[in-house]
């Protein structure tokens, strides 16, 4: 038994319109449930630069007879469409020696309302040729296409190393090989058309004419919208994509995951309806007849929003972690060749307190391996290098405190200090040797003034 079988007769007509729009045909959209009048799907198609109609009945049965086939052919003829128009009759079964005979008279007499019939063979061979799967008896988007996981012009590490670059005390060329690994994140493209008309007694109030790209995060649960920079990488980057070559990935990557499309492409349709909705609905002001002000709210019906086309592609997410003595960092971004979008820097954080962000100033401790804002990244007193405030180990001397790499440098320090002779001392605590100057010579100035010197 194949899984179509399985399917109710509206399930059919799900996947139907997720074939016909994968095979290209445009505003492809499905019929009112209630009273189809043998109208299951509407789509359109341009041939030789004309426009034509297309009537699709579905029939989730063993058998179509010859009444199914006349019954479409009538509602062809009374469906309005600026244009020529034909039709088709898919069915999960096989049709009648007379319904292929009636349809293939209508195409040796030149009928105008051609009909073309799509038996469940005819809908296997379809789905194997589009790239879908029918999967616990839905159609499941098979993609083997993605964007660029990395810049062929430079590797894999590059965007890590490039991100440790202003971090002051370290060079990236003395920075660990990362543990990288890739998750080939599932999105689609979903671009749409809008148009919608709204009119009162006084005339038309509201106009919307606009054709939308949106990207949606497609794994399991609901869609989700990709935000507007991913977005922006995804849309800006669908020329380029590459095959997902699971095994030339392998010997780039430490780790690697291949996310699955966790919904139907109806779904992701009715998504992008829903979201071009509520994007389009607003209030206007309008004036009446009788000179009084109005406010109505336009909302677009479902019918407003014509799908164009939904592009499923992976989008890889590339998580490297740097491991620098006792700390570990981790860099995360969307890739797509030589742009990507963060999604997590670790790098640029303070490893003691909230302060993180590019924009701040940053200073690698080799004492520890921590990452150091300016309020914790000391002078060791010793060597002369810098130390983090966490690592240190600290003594006063002038009444200020230092701050050593380990107890054995304070120590040598120590010894040091005890041998030096007191200006020097002095010197360990800037504020207080000059402090003292001052106060000294304010002393002095005041005894020659009672003096009677000055």
């Amino acid at each position: 038994m194949s899984v179509l079988d399985d399917l109710s007769g509206f399930e059919f007509e799900d996947v139907m319109e997720d074939v016909f729009r994968n095979l290209g045909y445009e505003n492809v959209r499905q019929a009112e449930r209630t009273a189809d009048e043998g109208r299951d799907i509407l789509m359109e198609e341009v041939v030789d630069g004309t426009r034509r109609g297309i009537v699709i009945e579905c029939k989730h049965t063993g058998t179509v007879g010859r009444p199914v086939v006349q019954k479409l052919h009538s509602a062809i003829a009374t469906f309005e469409f600026d244009g020529p128009k034909r039709g088709m009759v898919a069915t999960t079964g096989r049709f009648t020696g007379p319904a292929i005979d009636y349809a293939q008279r209508l195409r040796r007499n030149d009928d105008p309302y051609p009909i073309e019939l799509i038996d469940g063979e005819d809908l296997r061979e379809i789905a194997d040729e589009i790239g879908l799967d029918l999967y616990n008896g839905r159609i499941e988007i098979l993609c083997d296409e993605t964007l660029r996981p990395y810049d062929p012009a430079t590797s894999v590490t590059a965007p890590v190393k490039e991100a440790f670059h202003d971090i002051d005390n370290i060079e990236s060329a003395d920075l660990p090989d990362p543990h990288s690994q890739i998750t080939f994140r599932p999105v689609v493209a979903v671009t749409a058309d809008t148009n919608a008309v709204f009119e009162t007694s006084v005339g038309v109030i509201h106009r919307v004419n606009d054709r939308s790209q949106l990207v949606a995060h497609t794994e399991r649960g609901h869609p989700k919208n990709a935000g507007e920079d991913v977005s922006d990488l995804v849309v800006e980057n669908l020329h380029a994509t590459v095959d997902l070559d699971t095994e030339q990935f392998k010997k780039l990557y430490d780790t690697i995951e291949e996310r699955r499309f966790g919904q139907t492409q109806t779904e992701y349709k009715d998504w992008a309806v829903d979201r071009l909705r509520e994007r389009h609905t607003t209030t206007v002001s309008y004036t009446g007849d009788n000179n009084v002000t109005y406010t109505k709210t336009c909302e677009p019906k479902s019918s407003d929003v014509s799908v164009q086309s939904i592009e499923p592609v992976y989008l890889p997410q590339v998580r490297h972690t740097t491991e620098l003595r006792e700390y570990a960092y981790p860099y995360e971004y969307f890739a797509a060749g030589p742009s990507r979008v963060t999604s997590e820097d670790g790098i640029h954080q303070c490893v003691h307190c909230d302060t993180a962000g590019p924009n701040n100033d940053y200073t690698y401790c080799a004492n520890c391996g921590s990452i150091n804002c300016d309020s914790h990244i000391k002078t060791e007193r010793l060597e002369g290098t810098p130390v983090c405030t966490g690592c240190a180990v600290t003594e006063r001397f002038a009444f200020k405190t230092k701050y050593f790499y380990d107890a054995e440098n304070r120590d040598a320090f120590r010894e040091e200090y005890e041998s030096m002779p007191f200006y020097e001392k002095a010197m360990e605590n800037t504020l207080l040797a000059v402090g003292t100057v001052v106060v000294a010579v304010l002393i002095l100035l005041g005894v020659l003034v009672s003096l009677g010197g000055i």
